[in-house]
């Protein structure tokens, strides 16, 4: 199923916490970045311990990270988030293949190959084609040998 392994050292991911938890607020975000032609990838969305309010997490490119960062701070008082983090020490490791979503356990082997590397994933975001994670940059070689051996790539 999983037919290679990519990595992109070029990430910085950008939370925000205390997000008010009511329609609008996303749209309100993604619409200044995309004003200023910053793409974003991946994005996570969860309640806080307050019913009423979200964090989000989110990846641009490290060329844009400080720029989406300056888009979002203009934007506080608007929008009412209580504060913005970036980091920029991140990397986003890729398993790809076809038909990965109709296939159970691809997901769950990524995991555990991760884990038995003591590699802590941050971010988590599938595709039909690709199951990606964000971890801790120094991590990077580590996690690709180590998915590159658990889907058997390493015998190729």
């Amino acid at each position: 199923i999983v037919s290679g392994v990519a990595y992109s050292r070029d990430e910085a991911k950008i939370t925000l916490l205390g997000l008010p938890d009511h329609p609008g607020v996303s749209s309100q975000i993604f619409g200044r970045l995309a004003d200023a032609n910053v793409n974003v990838d991946m994005i996570v969305q969860s309640r806080a311990r307050s019913a009423d309010t979200a964090n989000m997490e989110f990846t641009v490119g490290k060329r844009d990270a400080q720029r989406a960062v300056e888009i979002v701070q203009a934007a506080k008082a608007e929008i009412g988030f209580e504060d913005v983090a970036i980091n920029e020490d991140v990397s986003k490791v890729s398993v790809i293949g076809v038909g990965m979503r109709s296939h159970a356990g691809v997901a769950q082997s990524m995991f555990q190959a991760l884990a038995e590397k003591n590699i802590n994933i941050q971010v988590i975001s599938t595709s039909e084609i690709k199951i990606s994670v964000l971890i801790d940059a120094a991590y990077t070689e580590l996690a690709v040998r180590a998915l590159h051996a658990a889907y058997g790539l390493d015998q190729l």
